[in-house]
């Protein structure tokens, strides 16, 4: 096994940071948490990309749950191109439910059930959270090729970075946390 193939098998609850180079429009300057990585693939949601047209008091209304409590500003964001219809709680590990509940690591877990978005809004939810539709997948391998062609960089997650409001300095802050001056990127990939 190679020193990549060992890496690549340990990418649940790692960033996945698109390079310059990446290709695909939908996940430029894209920021990915990986939710799970196995040898069947790969999921993971964008956290960097919030839906511009809707927001937590909507999705709520739209699922007709009723807030007890005045909903702050909780952005919903664009998880990936897979499953637009599909949501996604991304959340600090303070929050489960039994069954329902993926704990990713020791900082994250992961929840798809309207259980969360009700406790949420009943102000019973987990401390941090991201909201998404859709999340970003591949299948067998495709993830380590990807990184094998310079698509992403990896790098360690840490809440304060993925809960940050400041959506649009999170790929910045992600490159700069692998010791990348974002500035100094080619589009062009290549190998030493």
């Amino acid at each position: 096994m190679s020193v990549f193939d060992q890496e690549a098998t340990h990418l649940d609850g790692k960033l996945l940071i698109a390079m310059p180079s990446m290709g695909d429009p939908r996940f430029d300057r894209s920021v990915i948490y990986v939710c799970a990585h196995s040898d069947d693939g790969a999921m993971g949601l964008i956290v960097n990309k919030p839906a511009n047209d809707l927001n937590f008091g909507d999705l709520l209304e739209q699922l007709d749950i009723k807030a007890e409590r005045p909903i702050e500003a909780i952005d919903v964001h664009y998880g990936g191109p897979v499953e637009h219809g599909r949501g996604f709680v991304l959340h600090s590990r303070d929050y489960e439910t039994q069954d329902a509940t993926m704990n990713v690591d020791d900082q994250f877990g992961m929840t798809a059930t309207l259980d969360i978005l009700e406790d949420i809004s009943q102000g019973h939810g987990p401390e941090s959270c991201l909201l998404a539709l859709g999340y970003a997948g591949w299948g067998p391998g495709q993830l380590e090729g990807e990184i094998r062609d310079n698509g992403w960089l990896t790098c360690d997650a840490n809440s304060a970075l993925v809960f940050s409001d400041d959506h649009d300095g999170k790929w910045t802050a992600a490159m700069r946390a692998v010791g990348i001056d974002p500035r100094m990127l080619s589009a062009e990939g290549g190998r030493a």
